[in-house]
């Protein structure tokens, strides 16, 4: 927690994989984080950051990008400030999408799959994508504002089979 009932303020979301076996395409995973105003929470978002962006205000930076997977542990990582939010923001959410370019590929085809959300040195939430093998992308955690300084979260691992740019335009709805 940041400072007393101040809810979530600054977070770090990594994501983990194994590389492709030898002879066989890369790998290639993708945090995504789409911005929602109060106006229209689960409609399309108003900032959406992934690989080569950041949100203009800079409150969401994705500081490694990994298009294979090879590393020690957690290979890209975003993070999102949201006490630095404008009050016009009621609504983040963060997902992970599989780039299609080597042929079709769900989350049940690609080990050693993790995605971790943290504040400091708290976890506050880790997930394997294990519920959703056939998915393409997935939302991984809601954050919501809950005051003028305050913000919550909560997991919402959810599955799409849905392209990475299609997966940008369906991020924030509501769960049928």
């Amino acid at each position: 927690m940041s400072g007393l009932n101040k809810g979530v303020g600054r977070v770090e979301v990594t994501l983990k994989w194994d590389p492709a076996p030898a002879g066989s395409p890369a790998h290639d995973l993708d945090l995504v984080a789409g911005v929602f105003t109060a106006d229209d929470p689960h409609g399309a978002p108003v900032q959406l950051v992934h690989f080569g962006s950041r949100s203009p205000d800079g409150t969401i930076t994705l500081h490694r990008d990994s298009r294979t997977g090879q590393g020690f542990g957690y290979d890209e990582a975003m993070t999102v400030e949201l006490d630095r939010l404008a009050p016009r923001y009621a609504r983040v959410v963060v997902g992970v999408a599989i780039q299609q370019s080597g042929g079709r590929l769900s989350f049940g085809d690609i080990a050693g799959t993790g995605v971790r959300v943290r504040e400091g040195y708290a976890d506050l939430l880790t997930h394997d994508f294990a519920d959703v093998p056939d998915a393409l992308a997935a939302t991984v955690v809601e954050f919501t504002r809950t005051g003028p300084d305050s913000w919550s979260y909560r997991p919402i691992p959810r599955g799409f089979d849905a392209d990475p740019q299609t997966f940008g335009t369906l991020l924030g709805a509501e769960a049928s």
